[in-house]
């Protein structure tokens, strides 16, 4: 919404003049007299106080007529993780059977605090939760393989067989034992300059691709695990790595058609329409069409 409280937007103007780091996703200044809208952090020249409007959100800007700054990439920089967050998800990536700690992230120079808010506000999970999650879906794919169940429970940190076992079976839906022929489907974020998105995929491709504010999207989760009889759950697969580097570059001008796998949960009828459209290689053009 437009800010107009007015301690509000000397508080923000003057974040704007600082370039304060901790403001960005907060607010969307727009520029009246170059028409654009920036993020806090902008390094272009700053305007008078009298010359801008505040929004919460950047498609309020949008739909007032600003255009996305093309220094400070608004839509897309807005809800990109800070670099003590993205150093984080890359230590969980690198030690998928370890759990951080608040002193191991310290000693890395990285803030647990900044870190546990980020993941709250964009995944509306803990950090913890993640690792967990990471955990898991790593120690899923190494029984799938054929792993004794004893070893892969120890090898993940666990301190205990029934510790090990309760949290699996609470993420995945089957215990240990019986989980080979499981599906889950794993969820991953990016951003886009169109704003930040879930990707969801199973071992058969991808499933889902949606801006993280749509509207009843936890709905459409809700949806897609009954479909597919699987439980989401944080990880990353072959086929979300391949989505974010062809979506990369699609927007990059690289790209006019994708090659990722899909899985698409439908019915007979559904699925061959949608096989069509990935023949005549536009199905990517009809997504972007219905998420705008």
């Amino acid at each position: 919404m437009l800010i107009t409280d007015h301690d509000k937007i000397e508080t923000y103007y003057q974040a704007l003049l600082d370039r304060e780091q901790r403001f960005v996703g907060i607010f969307f200044v727009g520029v009246k007299t170059t028409g654009v809208f920036c993020i806090a952090t902008c390094r272009a020249r700053k305007p008078k106080l009298k010359n801008v409007v505040f929004y919460t959100s950047f498609k309020e800007a949008l739909d007032n007529g600003y255009r996305p700054c093309k220094i400070c990439k608004p839509t897309e920089n807005a809800n990109q993780a800070p670099e003590q967050v993205e150093n984080a998800i890359t230590l969980v990536k690198e030690n998928p059977k370890e759990k951080l700690t608040d002193v191991q992230l310290r000693q890395k120079g990285i803030s647990p605090e900044v870190v546990r808010r980020w993941f709250k506000k964009n995944y509306g999970i803990t950090f913890q939760a993640y690792q967990r999650m990471y955990r898991i879906n790593n120690a899923f794919q190494e029984l799938k393989k054929g792993k004794n169940a004893t070893h892969t429970a120890f090898d993940t940190g666990y301190e205990s067989l029934s510790g090990f076992g309760y949290t699996f079976k609470k993420l995945v839906g089957k215990s240990p034992k019986h989980s080979k022929n499981k599906n889950i489907i794993l969820i991953n974020r990016l951003t886009t300059p169109l704003g930040p998105m879930f990707v969801c995929a199973t071992d058969n491709g991808i499933c889902l691709l949606e801006f993280v504010d749509r509207r009843k999207l936890e709905t459409e989760f809700k949806d897609l695990q009954k479909l597919l009889k699987a439980n989401i759950i944080s990880g990353e697969n072959e086929h979300i790595k391949q989505a974010k580097k062809e979506i990369e570059e699609y927007f990059k001008g690289a790209r006019k058609t994708f090659q990722v796998t899909l899985d698409t949960p439908g019915t007979a009828f559904q699925n061959s329409v949608w096989k069509l459209f990935a023949r005549h290689r536009i199905w990517n053009n009809y997504n972007l069409s219905k998420t705008s």
